[in-house]
């Protein structure tokens, strides 16, 4: 790519108590693009995308942001050094990440749960980041739900209102891990919408999924995780439709012939 990437993962490594996850994972994401990461569980996509944003350190490789180093910074030759906790929370504020469970404060209306962030770490006045909350539960088809508690939310919404969360920050990139799997079938294509609707702005995104139909929709390439690696990466017509790898070819064989959502 010629621009620079707006994420780029350089030979990514991680073990859990001796059991590798990541086994030297690359990958540029050019800026505006999306791509969903599909895989069968416990095949590394989770644990990729949490070293983007360093909730997980890898242990070997590295990431950058926006030609940024995430969570080190170099300490010559080709030695890296670990930024302190404050600055790696800064650099967090330019990620956005949805998770597969809400994770919303039940005791905080939808307006509270997204004002928050941007108060203590981009230091927003309060009504300042009230008035951003406002427009953002507008995007995603939750104005007039200010006020509402996450217990009087459906999941669909509940997550809606974790997607604005994420945006008051206003990140220059956005994960999503799963983002409707927690839902029950009717919900999921109201999460799914207010996600095209991202990537119709030119938000450049990473997104786990076992929603093909909405990887082939959404998508600007496709990457099938197996392993620990990326093993084919394309195309959503390409991979999805006519895979290279015969592992990629029998994981989309296996989802295929379960029973749709």
């Amino acid at each position: 790519m010629s621009e620079q990437p707006m994420i780029r993962l350089v030979d990514l490594h991680k073990s859990y108590a001796g059991t590798p996850v990541l086994r030297g994972v690359d990958l540029e994401v050019a800026r505006g693009e999306v791509i969903c990461l599909i895989g069968a569980s416990g095949s590394g996509k989770s644990t990729l995308l949490r070293c983007v944003n360093h909730l997980e350190a890898p242990d070997a490789g590295f990431v950058e942001i926006d030609g940024e180093l995430i969570g080190y910074r170099p300490a010559g030759g080709h030695r890296l050094r670990a930024l302190p906790e404050g600055r790696i929370r800064r650099q967090r504020a330019d990620v956005g990440m949805v998770f597969q469970s809400f994770n919303l404060f039940p005791n905080l209306t939808a307006l509270e749960n997204i004002v928050e962030a941007p108060i203590s770490v981009r230091g927003l006045s309060r009504a300042e980041a009230a008035e951003r909350a406002g427009e953002l539960l507008a995007q995603v088809g939750l104005a007039g739900r200010e006020h509402s508690y996450p217990r009087q939310l459906s999941g669909g919404q509940q997550q809606r209102v974790a997607i604005a969360r994420a945006l008051a920050m206003r990140p220059k990139v956005m994960l999503f891990d799963e983002p409707t799997s927690a839902l029950d079938p009717e919900l999921v294509a109201e999460v799914l919408q207010t996600i095209q609707t991202l990537a119709g702005r030119g938000m450049t995104m990473l997104i786990v999924t076992h929603e093909l139909a909405f990887a082939r929709d959404i998508a600007d390439r496709v990457a099938f995780v197996d392993e620990g690696r990326i093993l084919e990466l394309g195309p959503p017509e390409s991979v999805l439709t006519a895979p290279r790898h015969a592992r990629t070819h029998a994981f989309l064989g296996r989802l295929t012939t379960k029973e749709p959502r």
